[in-house]
């Protein structure tokens, strides 16, 4: 299938999730998250992906570019628990052509 992307996805026990995420379908790594069920549901995406709740914050392990941190999700992280350099909000991220060979972490619960 050519309108997936192969991403890396490490849920917050330390299982590795090796998905095809849609480039498709307009969905951010946050819904690809809880579409393939990778977090207990009620854990991830508590505001909608708004940038409102920092729930989808994830670490960036791979050299992937990422779309540039706008001021809500830079805000959101600036307020949220377990912030590493290479934090995101889940949220933010596009399903793109781009993220082929993406590969994250989930941050622990508050």
């Amino acid at each position: 299938m050519e309108e997936d992307v192969k991403i890396t996805i490490i849920d917050r026990e330390g299982e590795t999730h090796e998905i095809d995420a849609p480039t498709d379908m307009n969905m951010n790594l946050m819904e690809v998250v809880r579409s393939y069920e990778i977090a207990p549901e009620g854990t991830i995406g508590i505001c909608g992906g708004m940038a409102m709740c920092a729930s989808c914050q994830c670490y960036v392990l791979s050299d992937t570019e990422l779309p540039e941190m706008q001021d809500e999700e830079e805000a959101m992280l600036a307020e949220a628990f377990h912030v590493e350099d290479n934090s995101r909000l889940g949220c933010q991220i596009p399903i793109t052509h781009d993220l082929k060979g993406l590969k994250v972490q989930l941050a622990p619960e508050e």
